[in-house]
């Protein structure tokens, strides 16, 4: 075989190659989940009711961007939140561990004005403390077993805003970690968790006022009979989920 022709055909396969190669790192970038700052990928399972939905690619800057829907890890875009997560413990009022392991999942959009709240916070010397996240269908449905009264645990048929990524429950701590009195505990199921209740401390009703006047300001509702939940605004409006996290 003449020289030239070992070259073209060296050349074709080489070209070839180099093509499955550029085609693989394209695919790998466009199914990629979320990153940290760090660039650690997160490991995400689902049980097939949702697929979590990433990424599209920023062709002018090469970088991935997550879709406002996308279902994230708080711990991924902030180490300046507090957790207790309660339901990852026998430490709440069903007395039962319902979540394998603890983690905060939020559709990306409620992450992004959650983020802003707690700026604001942590201005005034406080930080946002989590109880609770997102919460699968298939945990609700087992709450609900539990406790079956819809005035403390959404009936399943119909979804709570915590199945749609949108709502959480917190409180504030201040510099030194301490939980601010908020007049009742977290799910407390009584007319003093009310936001309208005020037969409460001067204090009290200041910590809750401060709680409520920041998160209201970056998007998010109250829930009338529950200090400590908050809404996102229009979150009603996206799918119950039974997407479930990795737990290691």
């Amino acid at each position: 075989m003449k020289l030239d022709s070992i070259l073209v055909i060296a050349a074709t396969v080489f070209l070839a190659l180099s093509s499955c190669t550029t085609k693989k790192t394209l695919i790998e970038k466009s199914t990629a989940l979320p990153t940290n700052k760090s660039n650690k990928e997160e490991q995400v399972t689902s049980n097939n009711n949702i697929a979590p939905s990433i990424i599209e690619i920023d062709k002018v800057n090469d970088a991935l961007v997550v879709n406002d829907t996308t279902f994230v890890n708080l711990r991924d875009y902030s180490n300046d939140f507090v957790y207790d997560m309660k339901y990852a413990t026998e430490d709440n009022f069903l007395h039962s561990k319902v979540y394998e392991c603890e983690a905060c999942y939020l559709r990306y959009k409620t992450v992004k004005s959650l983020l802003k709240a707690n700026e604001k916070f942590m201005k005034k010397g406080y930080r946002i403390i989590l109880y609770d996240c997102y919460r699968p269908l298939s945990i609700q449905k087992k709450m609900f077993e539990i406790v079956s009264n819809p005035k403390y645990v959404a009936d399943p048929k119909k979804g709570s805003i915590h199945n749609r990524g949108g709502a959480v429950d917190i409180s504030l701590v201040d510099s030194n970690g301490n939980e601010l009195d908020m007049g009742t505990p977290f799910d407390f199921f009584g007319v003093e968790a009310s936001h309208y209740y005020e037969l409460l401390s001067d204090k009290q009703i200041t910590n809750r006022k401060l709680l409520r006047k920041i998160m209201t300001q970056n998007n998010f509702k109250i829930f009338d009979s529950e200090w400590w939940h908050y809404n996102l605004k229009n979150a009603q409006k996206d799918p119950v989920s039974n997407f479930r996290w990795h737990c290691d």
